[in-house]
């Protein structure tokens, strides 16, 4: 884990290589995959780097594979994935791959283009021949059945329209008058039916007759290979200037015109009906055999597009590396980048194999820059389970380099606080079940979606919060809102057989042992006596509130810890003294005073506390309770109460009248009870800021004068936060400056005119800045301590709302229905069933996730986590290759 804490160390190197060996140490370096190079040409645009040419070819490649894949596509082949991209890996480099790429895949791309346009040219000729043939039957559908019937129709239509069309079929037949009504055939587009219609009749200003027949089947597009439906249309006209008008609105709308013979020459139709069907039939076999084999060919190549294309890129990642080199001497590159340190060696390794494997004459180096360097990249060792917090971290903000990895400790928090806002047994056994089911199913070879890859990379956080979930459960004691008696409840009523109606009735519960006592208390988690008391809610709500309080403080304190390990780690004295110290001081007397408060409340026996200053009859029933615990559980140590009637526990002799609790309590801790009487926490930390030096009733003694000792240590600390660290630093600025000038003076006859008061204005100017800055951060420090803390009460509203819901579903659906029948018990189940998976196993999940997560980005990471850090991106084939297949 320690390696976790804090990113790996890495170094700032320089690589020279001979030209002619360049390509392959880059090959065996994007295999380690351990270095990170920088462009020492960031002046040149893309068109102007040294393998230019070579990438162009990668991407030429790349465009071929890509019509592959296309052509795939289009038959719904898959593109089948035959090795992992560490069996490709382990491969030994091929020498002129792309030379060989090259002519094989401008063999594959000619042959497909070829069958291609084949195949387009043959699915036209058999598209004319299909409409032709839906032509000539439309149209003698149409001579046959709407002709007769429209010269016979006359009955509720129009005289002179009836009139009309009978002339008009007449004259078509050759019927009287001296000219005869011409026609144009043809096949529109479906969706383009209504609009040409009306075009047709606005042009020619109603004069034609236009009818439309649906074509059942339907007819591929020659260039995409996608189905389209159209419609035979006959058009009746009679002037020249219509038939114009009438072509060019067929030009317009793409339609396909066809002569036919007259209908009237039933043998040329027949002729011509018989010769389109055989061709018909002769193109639909020879389309069907190109078909077949653009089939074949695609299916042969999508076994192999996976491994071309890897091919591919990883030699256009290698030309794209290369690019970023400097060619200082002819003949030779150089190039520098960050690697890992403790991977050097195994790159210098690297680079003398190749170097050996080659010709070259120049030596080929690997050395350490000198320093100073550039800002070191972020890097973290990670493995399948700390992945997703390191990813949950870094979506935030990259840690700075050697910065304390906020991750490690999210791996550890973030579940638990989930658990506490999710505690239920039941719904968190749910959710740790899912997580051991993506655990079992996880395939690491198979490739996933954005979202499914996301869920199966969270397999193991997803687990941690269910089983998170089911120790809160525990802990509250909820199984679907209902309470356990796993280990037997320490309380009971004593007409237990009254069951529920003790507990409508009020009455109240007794201990099976005395108070405080080991048999008394329940093993672990709440006691189930508790889900069934009336004051349920108001003791789980100080309870979880309480727990809130403590685990946020608890988490923030620790974000101040970080703080100044960093500062130590980093050597900034500054940082350590005039930050983080103030900020542990103003935190610990505040807040971790709060805290300890808390668990001292908690701690106390305030039975016995209370017992010790009442008034009791001397050997009356509870003279001599087991409940006294003070003193040594001893009662009247001194033996005062011997001749007295009544007495208190610790042996003051007293009126049960006339004795108050602070006269009685034996603990002399001052204010109104003595210590004698449990505090109301809330008004206990209102009053340390607002009334100085006064408790009302103190846990231990002296509580007001430490009070106020804290008290001061919280303000004094605010202004050693905010003006400390300006002063020191201007003040280091100035003896700077100072030191600077005095060497100038030395080095120089006559100084300049006028530098002191330049050199006061910059340092005027630079305090101001680093004052704001500091005033920027004590504010945001000392009210995010405040607004924080109240923010961390969100863990105690979800944990109460998601019981409460739970009761809710429990009550409504469940046990208004049991009772009845078998029916109404089983809808009542599938109703509870349902709106527990929806709203308690996916949206409460949800929302406590991301309340988590705010919690973690916000109230923890803000104490310490700067987050500007650059993450280390290796030149490593099998990231690129990755990459690559999840873009497809």
């Amino acid at each position: 884990m320690a390696s976790w804490f804090r990113s790996s160390p890495m170094s700032y190197v320089s690589l020279i290589l001979h030209e002619s060996c360049s390509h392959d140490t880059l090959t065996e370096l994007g295999k380690l995959g351990i270095v990170s190079f920088t462009d020492l040409n960031p002046e040149l645009t893309p068109f102007q780097r040294r393998y230019v040419t070579s990438v162009k070819r990668c991407d030429e490649l790349e465009r071929k594979l890509r019509f592959f894949t296309s052509e795939c596509d289009r038959f719904s082949l898959p593109i089948s994935q035959t090795q992992t991209t560490s069996t490709f890996l382990s491969r030994p480099s091929e020498t002129g791959i792309l030379t060989s790429l090259e002519t094989e895949l401008e063999g594959y791309e000619t042959q497909l283009k070829e069958l291609n346009n084949f195949n387009e040219k043959l699915t036209r000729e058999y598209n004319e021949k299909v409409e032709l043939q839906e032509v000539l039957l439309k149209s003698q559908l149409f001579y046959d059945t709407d002709a007769p019937r429209l010269m016979t129709s006359s009955i509720g239509s129009n005289p002179s329209e009836s009139a009309g069309r009978e002339s008009l079929l007449k004259m078509e037949h050759g019927g009287e008058g001296d000219m005869r009504f011409s026609s144009i055939t043809g096949v529109v587009d479906s969706g383009e039916k209504l609009r040409f219609e009306r075009m047709v009749f606005r042009s020619t200003r109603g004069n034609c007759y236009l009818r439309f027949a649906e074509i059942e089947q339907d007819i591929s597009d020659p260039e995409t290979g996608s189905p389209s439906h159209k419609h035979v249309f006959i058009i009746f006209y009679k002037s020249t200037s219509i038939e114009t008008k009438v072509k060019k609105i067929c030009d317009a709308f793409s339609a396909h015109r066809y002569s036919i013979p007259s209908m009237d020459d039933l043998k040329s139709v027949q002729d011509m009906l018989e010769r389109n069907r055989v061709e018909l039939e002769d193109s639909h076999r020879v389309l069907m055999k190109n078909q077949d084999t653009r089939f074949r060919m695609c299916q042969m190549l999508s076994g192999s597009i996976e491994e071309w294309k890897w091919k591919v890129v990883k030699e256009k990642s290698v030309y794209h590396s290369l690019n970023m080199f400097k060619s200082d001497v002819s003949g030779m590159l150089r190039g520098e980048g960050w690697i890992i340190a403790e991977q050097l060696g195994a790159a210098r390794e690297a680079v003398e194999v190749t170097h050996k494997s080659s010709d070259a004459s120049m030596p080929s180096l690997l050395q350490v820059m000198p320093q100073p360097w550039p800002q070191p990249p972020t890097h973290f060792d990670t493995n399948e389970f700390t992945y997703a917090y390191q990813e949950f971290v870094n979506t935030y903000g990259v840690p700075r380099y050697r910065e304390a990895n906020p991750a490690l400790f999210t791996a550890a928090t973030f579940p638990f606080l989930f658990g506490v806002m999710y505690g239920d047994i039941g719904h968190g056994s749910c959710l740790a079940a899912g997580g051991l089911y993506l655990m079992m199913t996880y395939d690491r070879d198979k490739r996933y979606d954005e979202m499914v890859g996301g869920l199966f990379q969270a397999r193991y956080m997803i687990t941690a919060m269910g089983c998170m979930g089911v120790y809160s459960g525990l802990i509250y004691n909820d199984f679907f809102s209902l309470g356990l008696n796993l280990f037997t409840s320490r309380w009971y009523y004593l007409n237990e057989e009254e069951g529920a109606e003790a507990i409508e009735n009020g009455q109240n519960a007794t201990q099976t042992s005395d108070f405080g006592t080991s048999e008394s208390i329940y093993p672990m988690g709440m006691d189930p006596a508790w889900h069934v008391s009336s004051n349920e809610l108001l003791f789980f709500n100080s309870f979880k509130m309480k727990l809130s309080v403590i685990l946020g403080i608890a988490q923030m304190f620790m974000g101040t810890c970080l703080k100044g390990a960093n500062a130590l780690y980093f050597n900034e004295k500054l940082d350590f003294f005039f930050e983080f110290l103030p900020m542990v001081a103003f935190s610990a007397s505040l807040f971790i005073y709060m805290v300890i408060l808390i668990i001292m409340k908690w701690s106390i026996n305030w039975q016995s506390r209370m017992l010790s200053a009442t008034c009791l009859e001397v050997n009356g029933v509870s003279w001599g309770s087991a409940s006294y615990q003070e003193n040594g559980g001893v009662w009247d140590p001194n033996g005062n109460c011997a001749n007295e009637q009544y007495c208190s526990p610790g042996g003051i002799a007293c009126d049960i009248d006339d004795h108050t609790t602070a006269e009685l309590c034996p603990l002399d801790f001052g204010g109104s009870g003595d210590g004698c009487q449990p505090p109301n926490l809330i008004t206990l930390l209102i009053n340390i800021a607002l009334q100085p030096g006064t408790v009302d009733e103190p846990l231990y003694a002296n509580q007001p004068a430490i009070q106020n000792l804290l008290l001061l240590v919280a303000f004094v600390s605010v202004p050693i936060l905010l003006c400390a660290k300006p002063y020191f630093l201007s003040k280091q600025g100035h003896d700077n400056a100072a030191h600077a000038h005095g060497d100038s003076s030395t080095n120089s006859d006559t100084p300049l005119e006028g530098g002191d008061h330049g050199d006061g204005d910059h340092e005027e100017h630079s305090f101001g800045e680093i004052f704001i800055h500091q005033a920027i951060e004590t504010i945001e420090f000392v009210l995010g301590m405040v607004s924080n803390t109240a923010s961390y009460l969100r863990l105690w509203a979800l944990s109460l709302a998601h019981s409460k819901l739970a009761g809710v579903f429990w009550e409504k659906a469940m046990l208004s229905t049991i009772n009845m029948n078998f029916f109404a018990a089983f809808i009542g189940f599938a109703v509870f069933a349902a709106v527990t998976t929806g709203v308690l196993l996916m949206m409460d999940v949800l929302e406590c996730f991301l309340h988590a997560l705010r919690l973690h980005w916000v109230e923890f990471q803000n104490k310490f986590f700067k987050a500007d850090g650059v993450r280390f991106v290796p030149f490593s084939f099998k990231q690129i290759l990755t990459d690559a297949s999840a873009a497809v």
